[in-house]
């Protein structure tokens, strides 16, 4: 499909400093140099992305927002001249290191103030990135292999951040057609990725230093079996940039509003530890051969960690190392297809597998001398 060019379109892209808001910043920089406007926002500004922006200040009007998605006064200054808005910022956190409240006053909250804020302020447009955990995997471990968006799941969220990130969409979703203070409509949707590797990931660097504290091999924590289909970085943000010039063309507004969808890409289907090794390999690192004990035995030992932790709670914070949710999103067989997104946005993978592991493993030669000098001192 032929989609529309932002040109001319005011931007604010929420959580800018985050590992996939950076890399929208940075991809509407490059592929959109008609931009009236692109307006970063975050409650911390990272170096990297001053850096970004900077690289483009002869080219593109940038505005940097430092502030918190739970300001209501911030939010509609931030707004107010916007067309469009990317809704990235999100608490991230699967093994329980920040407290339900605090998840939720982000994710959810923060997401139906934001909704409030471009109603009023007639922002026409709205993209939130989701996340694959909305829709599981649920707490029986029940598989998917290429699933869609029509796929029949039972979905109910065992953990908070999936059921954050699933009421934030529901609000996001529903909001579309919405009436806005100038008599127009907000149209909305939802991109849901899956597990996001690539340059400046915090869960890889997490996986890399403790495979440099074991002697330089990932820990498996996942079966072979159990695949998935991990995406790359720099894909999720070319499709949200194809899901905003599609948005803005009436055909493609009337494919996408409302509507949710699954970014993945060509990455071939493996377990979240191997695919740490297909990272990793060309730098030497290996990873363990099998699980440390088998899984029903991990799952009683997360299951009494997490029972250490409450008890423990009123006093002390006790953050498991892997909790039983862990332990199913990673040993659970989950793939999608994205087709759906490619028949509505025109999305293909802009990035080929071996050019995402390159770029990723690259990465990690470049901060590994830091990191065991890191590790080193903290020992």
């Amino acid at each position: 499909m032929t989609a529309c060019s932002l040109s001319g379109v005011s931007c604010l892209v929420t959580g800018a400093s985050g590992f996939v808001g950076h890399r929208i910043v940075q991809m509407l920089l490059e592929e959109e140099p008609k931009l009236e406007e692109l307006r970063v926002m975050d409650k911390n500004l990272s170096e990297d992305l001053l850096k970004t922006c900077q690289r483009f200040r002869d080219r593109t009007l940038v505005k940097t927002l430092q502030g918190d998605i739970r300001d209501t006064d911030f939010l509609h200054g931030s707004c107010r001249g916007v067309n469009l808005v990317f809704h990235t910022a999100a608490i991230i956190d699967t093994v329980g290191k920040v407290s339900k409240d605090v998840v939720m006053s982000i994710n959810v909250t923060g997401t139906e103030q934001l909704l409030a804020a471009c109603l009023q302020n007639n922002v026409q447009y709205f993209i939130y990135t989701s996340s694959i955990e909305v829709y599981g995997p649920n707490a029986q471990g029940d598989p998917i292999i290429n699933g869609t968006e029509e796929t029949v799941y039972d979905k109910k969220s065992a953990f908070c951040y999936g059921e954050s990130k699933s009421l934030a969409e529901k609000k996001v979703l529903r909001a579309n057609g919405q009436e806005l203070q100038n008599g127009g409509t907000l149209i909305t949707c939802s991109l849901r990725p899956a597990y996001i590797f690539g340059e400046g990931s915090q869960f890889l660097q997490i996986h890399l230093d403790q495979a440099l504290l074991n002697g330089d091999v990932f820990h498996r924590l996942s079966r072979k079996e159990a695949l998935v289909n991990p995406v790359y970085v720099g894909n999720v943000a070319w499709a949200h940039l194809l899901a905003a010039r599609a948005i803005r063309d009436p055909e493609g507004t009337k494919k996408i509003a409302g509507n949710f969808y699954f970014i993945t890409d060509d990455t071939p289907h493996m377990s979240y530890s191997d695919m740490n090794h297909a990272l990793g390999k060309e730098l030497g690192l290996k990873v363990e051969s099998k699980l440390a004990m088998p899984l029903p035995i991990l799952y009683i030992v997360a299951s009494l960690m997490e029972m250490v932790s409450f008890v423990l709670r009123p006093f002390v914070r006790f953050v498991p190392p892997f909790t039983r949710h862990l332990l199913t999103i990673l040993n659970t067989p989950f793939t999608f297809t994205y087709r759906k997104l490619q028949s509505d946005t025109g999305y293909k993978p802009r990035y080929s597998w071996e050019e995402a592991r390159q770029m990723t493993s690259d990465w990690m030669v470049s901060v590994i001398p830091q990191r065991r000098e890191h590790l080193r001192k903290n020992k």
